[in-house]
């Protein structure tokens, strides 16, 4: 099940091109590890890479950067008591 098809359900929608649109345009971003994996690789490896697609550092280091994404969507370990 990708990303999208996740939320979607979640939504209790039937899959829908406009709503995914207005997440984005609202700044919102659907990730995850393998998005994300892909991401690092293609911003810290890129094409000077020996290897050609993620490799389990960049897997760690999206895991990592998607946790701490949800710490700072929740509040937890910002500093925020609200």
């Amino acid at each position: 099940m990708t990303m999208r098809d996740a939320l979607e359900r979640a939504m209790g929608h039937e899959p829908d091109e406009s709503a995914i649109r207005q997440l984005q345009a609202g700044g919102l971003t659907m990730l995850n590890v393998d998005t994300v994996s892909q991401a690092i690789h293609d911003v810290y490896c890129g094409i000077m890479a020996d290897h050609e697609h993620p490799n389990e550092k960049d897997r760690t280091q999206a895991q990592a950067l998607i946790d701490s994404l949800n710490r700072q969507a929740v509040g937890v370990g910002t500093g925020d008591t609200a």
